[in-house]
């Protein structure tokens, strides 16, 4: 009796795909690149513009490299006592608010995380409650001044202190934890808070990561805050300044810094504008390892 032996014949592959999938692949990548020249180009240009003379700028209409290399702008900026300390002034509220955020959304997500925590649907439909409804500008105003945070750096952290949106994919992370390491911990000896510290955020570093940024960006760019909770020019934070110096005329707005000379006005403010945008674009790229992870928290995996 003769062994018979059947083989398959397998269809070539078309490795390089269809005539179709290669020119929707074309398309999509002349079209992203397209937004990504959108973009990048304007940054570029403004750059460019922070680093040329009043003349350059006024002949030509759009560059991305100077012909001439100048600094003005930058010396008289940084020899001006008001923006510097604008500039710290906003460095110190976004570290401290940052952190201050955190802090409050970690710790009010982790009960909320734990079912058989008494109170915990209430306390959930009221966050929800929230991002639906809110007391708006007037009211908010009213509850800082009675506060008596009119002209305090706390105003611009304490009343949104946790978003509520963030509170709620936070606490959706948690949830997804193994619950055999915290029954592990406590069989050790721990109590909640070394669950919390020693467990929970060592494997929180993405959402950790994620969420610094997003606090950090909302603060830094915030401009509505200081405009109705800061009166004391001395306290204005650089979002404010740099509104300052892009809507009015720039030596005008200048004129109580005490200087005897003003750089092209036009430069001064490319150069404002680069200077309040160049520090979180700096930080993004330590965190961008964690933060890629952060943002596919609740997506839908396989």
């Amino acid at each position: 009796m003769s062994a018979i032996t059947t083989s398959k014949t397998k269809a070539p592959v078309d490795n390089n795909g269809s005539l179709g999938s290669r020119v929707f692949d074309t398309l999509n990548v002349i079209v992203l690149i397209g937004l990504a020249l959108i973009t990048v180009l304007p940054l570029l240009y403004v750059l460019a513009g922070s680093f040329a003379g009043e003349a350059e700028i006024s002949s030509r209409p759009f560059f991305l490299w100077p012909e001439k290399i100048v600094t003005d702008a930058y010396e008289y900026i940084f020899a001006t006592d008001t923006f510097v300390r604008a500039l710290v002034t906003t460095v110190i509220v976004t570290a401290v608010g940052t952190v201050v955020q955190l802090g409050l959304t970690f710790t009010m997500a982790y009960p909320l995380a734990k079912r058989y925590l008494p109170g915990r649907a209430l306390v959930l439909n009221l966050v929800i409650f929230t991002l639906v409804f809110s007391g708006g500008m007037i009211p908010t105003y009213l509850v800082v001044r009675d506060l008596g945070l009119l002209d305090s750096y706390w105003a611009l952290i304490l009343p949104l202190a946790i978003n509520p949106f963030y509170l709620i994919i936070i606490k959706s992370f948690f949830q997804e934890l193994p619950q055999a390491l915290e029954e592990a911990a406590r069989i050790d000896g721990a109590n909640e808070m070394g669950v919390f510290f020693k467990i929970v955020l060592p494997l929180s570093k993405p959402i950790i990561a994620t969420f610094s940024l997003f606090y950090a960006v909302a603060i830094w760019n915030d401009y509505m805050s200081p405009l109705l909770y800061i009166n004391d020019p001395n306290k204005w934070t650089l979002q404010i300044l740099v509104r300052q110096l892009t809507n009015t005329d720039a030596a005008n707005a200048l004129a109580q810094m005490d200087r005897t000379w003003v750089p092209p006005e036009q430069g001064l403010k490319f150069a404002v504008v680069v200077i309040a945008t160049l520090p979180i674009l700096f930080f993004y790229p330590f965190l961008q390892k964690h933060f890629a992870k952060g943002v596919l928290i609740g997506s839908v995996k396989e």
